[in-house]
């Protein structure tokens, strides 16, 4: 099949576009994934490299590594309550707002104010507001005459990662919000006005008709959500680097502090693969029901 010196050009500009594009994500994506892979398969350890294979022991040793253990239970108590609250209290919102309240604009730009801030800056924010001393929650319940409640907060080795449960729900509300509303507002207006003939209302309204049609955007606040729980980093750096002890340690800041403050790079580069295939089995399945809801 012949091609025309027109269409040609047109590919070939095509690619010369592309092509720096796909040249860096290569190179600073997918070669730096294989190379973090064979690094976790040698023994380096040290600030002078090392490539000589030893298999998988770096990843047997993750099992027998308390700190490491303590790291993933943490995590999976993030994942279990920062996604479903962040969930529950978006879809709160995003029912509230779809009541036709007046100034809806801005209440909607108030509530997404949290998670257009920097990590750093609302971990900060969060850090000085748990502070035990001066902490502004402390004084608050002090000035109440509830000294009484007052608590170290993330000082508190018992607390310390539900305290981190709670900034995060609060900065990603608003987020899974303003996903819960746009899918809300897709569904048709016809079926509504057809549910409320039949005398639905309120809240059986949203249960039995709106809800039930919304489930893709369940869908794709919960992967983001539960990518977000298992890479966090900055954030909880922020606030309390994975203290006290290592009550708010997980998987991320057990790799930078592994290969980066203790020079085990082969060790950190096998947390950071495990993390790896942990976010590929949920992203993958994510892409391939879009792919499949597209082509369906």
């Amino acid at each position: 099949m012949k091609i025309s010196w027109g269409e040609f050009k047109d590919r070939a500009l095509t690619l010369t576009l592309f092509l720096p594009a796909l040249v860096l994500v290569g190179y600073f994506v997918y070669f730096s994934i294989a190379w973090n892979i064979v690094v976790s398969l040698s023994d380096w350890k040290g600030l002078v490299p090392s490539y000589h294979i030893v298999g998988f022991s770096q990843y047997l040793k993750l099992f027998n590594d308390s700190v490491f253990l303590t790291s993933l239970k943490n995590n999976l108590i993030l994942m279990a309550l920062f996604v479903p609250g962040s969930l529950i209290l978006g879809l709160f919102l995003a029912i509230l707002l779809d009541q036709k309240v007046r100034f809806e604009g801005t209440l909607r730009a108030i509530y997404l104010l949290p998670f257009t801030l920097s990590f750093v800056i609302t971990g900060y924010l969060w850090r000085w507001m748990y502070n035990p001393t001066i902490g502004v929650i402390n004084t608050i319940l002090d000035s109440l005459g509830l000294g009484f409640l007052k608590s170290g907060w993330i000082t508190d080795p018992n607390i310390a990662l539900y305290c981190v449960v709670l900034a995060l729900i609060w900065q990603f509300a608003g987020y899974t919000m303003l996903i819960f509303l746009a899918g809300i507002r897709s569904v048709p207006e016809s079926h509504i006005m057809a549910a409320q003939v039949d005398g639905a209302s309120g809240f059986t309204l949203y249960r039995r008709i709106i809800i039930p049609q919304i489930k893709f955007s369940f869908f794709t606040a919960f992967v983001i959500l539960m990518v977000f729980a298992l890479k966090a980093f900055d954030f909880i750096y922020i606030l309390t680097s994975g203290g006290p002890g290592y009550a708010t340690e997980i998987l991320p800041l057990t790799m930078y502090k592994e290969s980066f403050a203790m020079t085990h790079f082969a060790y950190g580069s096998a947390i950071a693969s495990l993390l790896f295939f942990l976010v590929m089995m949920i992203v993958v399945p994510y892409l391939f029901r879009t792919y499949w809801r597209k082509t369906k």
